[in-house]
């Protein structure tokens, strides 16, 4: 079909808004990168946008050597790692049991957890009950709170209902009882589901710094993105920082290249960078997994 000039006009404003769009979701992170590979001094004279003006891998020399932001990386990949497979495990067994309708009290069930997901508790109560479990400066405060996703249960659920029942009783007729049915034969079938789900938590998890901030007082228990929050709001925290860390102070001392902000950017794109770099490896299953958990409530 041959386009009209107003087709071709229209198709010319929707690419036009799409890169404007593309460029204002984009340039935030370009700009840090910059900043983040330019000298600190020469930042803070201004004007520095799409390309490092005095070229430097000082601030990365000075996060890579600071033992703080280091322990809190590490804390963050240990969470994303424990909380993944946990929420992944206990929200899929959650959501086959829910997928059964010979199950008693499926029903009531499945309205105590739509409502739980539409009518929270609030923070306080959330604080409360966490203190009398004993998980006030524990790391498992960021992990268990949040280890079953009604939603994610309920995308679990319908993708399980979609699965052939032929292959369930034929591992049935084999000898599986209901566990060795989900290891062997759904959750082998559930890989798309899995994976999109898996990252969708995983990057919660990863970028979550309000829950390290408001019941983790031990600084080696706080993960990367809330260091950096703390960073980003006061510049007494990167002094802290610094004067409790030998090896950075002496770098510090040894060069004038590092500045707070030029610091901060780097942080943020040591944050962010590992995240970025694991969605081209799990995209193919995005449309598949999203689209399966929209085809009935």
């Amino acid at each position: 079909m041959k386009l009209t000039r107003g087709d071709k006009t229209f198709i010319s404003l929707i690419y036009f808004f799409l890169i404007l769009l593309l460029f204002a979701a984009f340039y935030p992170f370009w700009n840090a990168l910059a900043i983040s590979l330019n000298s600190g001094t020469d930042t803070a004279h201004g004007g520095v946008t799409f390309w490092p003006r005095d070229f430097t891998f000082d601030n990365y020399l000075f996060v890579l050597k600071n033992d703080a932001l280091l322990h809190g990386f590490m804390i963050s990949v240990i969470r994303v790692a424990a909380g993944t497979v946990l929420s992944l495990f206990f929200t899929g067994l959650f959501a086959y049991a829910m997928s059964k309708k010979i199950l008693i009290g499926r029903k009531a069930i499945m309205i105590y957890c739509i409502f739980t997901m539409v009518f929270s508790g609030g923070l306080i109560p959330a604080f409360i009950v966490n203190r009398n479990l004993g998980l006030m400066d524990n790391f498992w405060v960021m992990i268990i709170p949040s280890i079953v996703s009604v939603w994610n249960m309920i995308v679990f659920r319908t993708f399980f209902e979609e699965l052939p029942p032929e292959m369930e009783e034929s591992a049935k007729m084999d000898g599986c009882g209901y566990f060795g049915t989900f290891f062997r034969v759904i959750l082998p079938l559930s890989k798309p589901v899995f994976a999109t789900l898996g990252l969708f938590t995983a990057v919660y998890h990863w970028n979550d710094w309000f829950t390290a901030s408001i019941y983790i007082n031990n600084q080696n228990l706080k993960p990367i993105q809330t260091i950096l929050q703390q960073v980003l709001s006061s510049t007494v925290m990167m002094e802290q920082m610094v004067n409790s860390n030998a090896s950075a102070q002496e770098f510090m001392q040894r060069t004038r290249s590092v500045t707070n902000k030029s610091i901060t950017m780097t942080t943020m794109i040591v944050a962010t960078l590992p995240i970025v770099c694991v969605y081209p490896f799990l995209q193919k299953y995005f449309v598949k997994g999203v689209m399966i958990g929209a085809v009935k409530g």
